[in-house]
């Protein structure tokens, strides 16, 4: 019988890995699912939410960006499907309060920088991308 694992992966901490009926996901090509005997890829993943269908239920993991792979896993008939992202973390363990204070202070941040090639702004940007993804994504699932 074929099968999927699937890994959500980060360098500090495996988020999750178990057994899936498919994975969700979005890449700078659109939207795409992952499914047993997939065709093996690897492709970018753009900052939104992951999901992961089990037979338990489903997953929703807030995914910073980053990259997928899929391919055959050890066990035959088996298909991998790993998501390797630079920050990530499952939905259900948002902290809005934490996520609105960051959008306060990287706001605050950009509005001190007037300098557009100030390395400073690009860094209060991406602080302020995170948090707002954070907002949205728990916003939506709450």
């Amino acid at each position: 019988m074929a099968g999927l694992k699937v890994e959500i992966v980060t360098p500090e901490e495996a988020l999750w890995s178990g057994d899936a009926t498919a994975l969700m996901a979005r890449s700078s090509e659109g939207e795409f699912t992952i499914l047993p005997q997939h065709t093996p890829t690897v492709g970018d993943i753009v900052p939104g939410v992951v999901r992961v269908a089990t037979s338990a239920g489903e997953l929703a993991f807030c995914v910073h960006g980053g990259y997928f792979q899929v391919g055959p896993d050890d066990e035959p008939g088996v298909t991998r499907a790993t998501v390797l992202a630079g920050i990530a973390e499952r939905v259900n363990e948002i902290d809005v309060a934490r996520a609105q204070a960051a959008k306060d202070v990287a706001e605050s941040q950009l509005a001190s920088v007037s300098d557009i090639d100030d390395p400073k702004r690009a860094l209060a940007e991406a602080s302020l991308a995170r948090a707002e993804l954070r907002l949205r994504v728990a916003a939506v699932s709450r």
